[in-house]
């Protein structure tokens, strides 16, 4: 079980990304397109530096959903390799069988 407290900054983090994505869109898109002027591309490098550091999506970590396990994620399920295991063993993941050879 992770700390609560990295799984409330975590979904801080999702929230202000989710606030600022259109415009940090909009802004790389002016940074990378050939056609803008060095005067746009400037202003565009210093609002997106202005914006906070958690505004970008890769500062947010993929974690379990049931307890918040930072490592093992599996993104198929949005669960760690711990949890995936006992689901499903416990039958709860729909099309996940039990391999044996």
């Amino acid at each position: 079980m992770a700390k609560k407290s990295k799984v409330a900054k975590n979904d801080k983090r999702r929230e202000v990304v989710a606030r600022y994505a259109e415009r940090r869109k909009e802004l790389k898109e002016i940074i990378r397109r050939p056609g803008s002027t060095e005067a746009e591309r400037l202003a565009a490098q210093r609002e997106l530096r202005r914006q906070p550091r958690d505004a970008g999506a890769v500062r947010v970590r993929n974690r379990d959903a049931v307890d918040g396990r930072p490592r093992g994620y599996l993104r198929a399920f949005g669960l760690s390799r711990v949890n995936v295991r006992v689901q499903a063993h416990a039958g709860h993941l729909p099309g996940v069988r039990k391999s044996s050879w």
